[in-house]
């Protein structure tokens, strides 16, 4: 009765359709060698595959230049960031205020974020290239208006803040785009890797600044050399960005979704903002990736902030903080650059496995932190937050990616802005929490050592510390819902199969078109099976588009 159904369906519209027998009557075996030659050219000598409309999937070695400029900008908005943290006590000095008002610096960066988000979205909806270069725009002003209130007379901290929120408007250009751009530039067997790269330039950045800012700044009066440094390097970073490709000429895969590819005829247009926006909010599988990516990123942003203040009053030097927050980052970044091409090897990625196997490890060491600084010895404090570094930023690309997933065929610029949104809103909120909960007293780092007995000297984070567990074990069961069916959080919106599986051509009309496309190939080579494929594929096609399978 099915079949009938379709079949009447079908012949209703069938006076209004090209049927796909006619076009396969018009296929003809090809015996030129110039036809041949053609399809094994490659662009820059990169790898190419067919898409379903008969044209070829390539990627092209300029996709680095692209990648290579979020990097070099992700890691110097990140160093902006910390620029006056880790020199903080001369800082205040040079511009007499208070390290709390230093402090708010760095706080008032993470809300700029949150602030631009509603122009980042619209702005990479259209393509990374503009995201990049308002970035940079933003960067490079920022830079040079810090510069000027450092080097005013007495220092003028207004023109400071001023220019780091500047700079903190920039941020979300370039830390939201690396899923938009690894979508338009890189096939399935890249993502994760290009993702990963860009994204956590952005810690390194932060280590950098936090490494080399005491050594530009020893005293208070060479605070605005520190300064005039990062703006000339900052200005050497963004420069290349009006010389990078704004999309390749042909895409990288079936899914690529660009509106500023020059062959749109092979790609799918994103969808328009606001339906994306609401798509995505009765999307349950977005919200638990929201929640714990943006909890989990702003704790790591509070813990990496305040981590001098958290060891101190345990017998812990400036110099052991230094230490440990070097290897929370770097190893890291080596956890990340080994995970990364690894999961990029799989067919289907797992996903589900890694975030599942991560989220806990990540929650488990928020626990064991815990207890650390009361053991006043750097071993348990280097071991838990090497294994929280890694598995935090082995955690980040994979969520990231899922994100697209889950949200294909949607444009991925929105989720992943607001999962960044998210995680920079949490951590200026936890920062100032922490704050709030730190111990009164304490005294200067030397007399830290053994100040107080106990789980709460003077001037302890204990309670920051518990808050901060709390709130990582609190938000874990949502990644642990990820995936379960018969709660309806399988893979996809709206019964959607995903990005991964549309690039396998698994059902629907992607499927048909595959296999039509293949046919269409034996049939060039004079193959009759093939004609007669070629009919049953075009017609799968055609009946799916019919239908809007």
């Amino acid at each position: 009765m099915a079949r009938e159904q379709e079949e009447k369906t079908s012949a209703d519209d069938l006076e209004r359709a090209d049927p796909p027998s006619r076009r396969c009557d018009q296929i003809q075996p090809s015996n030129d060698t110039s036809t041949n030659t053609n399809t094994n050219t490659h662009l820059d000598g990169d790898h190419d595959r067919r898409s379903h409309h008969h044209a070829r999937y390539r990627v092209y070695k300029r996709r680095w230049i692209g990648l290579l400029q979020l990097v070099l900008l992700n890691i110097i908005v990140s160093w902006d960031w910390l620029t006056f943290s880790a020199v903080s006590t001369d800082a205040a000095a040079y511009f007499r205020v208070s390290e709390g008002a230093i402090n708010w610096l760095s706080t008032a960066f993470l809300f700029a974020f949150v602030a631009a988000c509603p122009i980042v979205i619209p702005t990479l909806h259209h393509g990374p290239k503009r995201g990049i270069l308002a970035a940079s725009a933003l960067i490079l002003g920022g830079n040079w208006v810090r510069y000027a209130g450092a080097r005013a007379t007495g220092g003028h901290f207004g023109a400071v803040m001023a220019g780091q929120v500047l700079v903190g408007l920039a941020q979300p250009f370039v830390l939201a785009a690396p899923t938009r751009y690894s979508d338009l530039w890189f096939s399935e067997r890249g993502r994760i890797s290009a993702t990963a790269v860009a994204s956590l330039a952005n810690p390194l950045g932060g280590a950098l600044g936090q490494l080399i800012g005491p050594i530009w700044a020893t005293r208070p009066s060479e605070v605005p050399d520190m300064v005039l440094y990062t703006a000339i390097i900052s200005t050497i970073a963004t420069l290349p960005s009006l010389f990078i490709p704004s999309a390749p000429p042909t895409p990288p895969s079936a899914t690529t979704s660009t509106t500023t590819s020059t062959t749109t005829s092979t790609t799918t247009p994103p969808p328009p903002l606001l339906r994306t926006l609401l798509t995505l909010a009765h999307n349950p599988s977005f919200w638990l990736i929201l929640l714990p990516f943006g909890i989990y990123v702003g704790t790591f942003n509070a813990t990496s902030t305040l981590l001098n203040q958290i060891l101190s009053p345990y017998a812990f030097t400036s110099s052991d903080a230094g230490i440990a927050g070097a290897l929370l980052i770097f190893v890291g970044l080596g956890a990340a650059a080994l995970s990364s091409p690894l999961l990029d090897r799989f067919h289907p990625k797992p996903y589900l496995l890694a975030i599942k196997t991560l989220c806990p490890l990540v929650a488990a060491m928020y626990v064991a932190f815990v207890f650390a600084p009361n053991t006043r010895d750097t071993a348990a404090p280097y071991a838990i937050l090497a294994i929280l570094g890694a598995a935090s930023f082995a955690l980040v690309p994979v969520a990231l990616e899922f994100l697209v997933e889950v949200g294909w065929p949607l444009g991925p610029e929105v989720g992943s802005t607001a999962c960044w949104a998210a995680g920079q809103l949490f951590g200026a909120v936890f920062i100032i929490i922490m704050n709030a909960l730190k111990e009164p007293g304490g005294g200067s780092e030397d007399d830290g050592k053994g100040t107080g007995p106990g789980w709460s000297p003077p001037g302890s984070m204990w309670k920051a510390l518990v808050f901060q567990a709390v709130v990582a074990v609190a938000v874990l069961p949502a990644p642990l819902l990820l995936g379960v069916r018969r709660l309806g959080l399988g893979l996809g919106h709206a019964g959607a199969l995903g990005r991964m599986r549309a690039e396998e051509g698994g059902v629907g009309e992607e499927g048909a078109d595959a296999r039509a496309d293949a046919a269409h190939a034996a049939a060039a080579r004079g193959d009759r099976a093939g004609e007669m494929a070629v009919d049953v594929g075009e017609m799968r096609a055609w009946i799916a588009r019919m239908h809007g399978e």
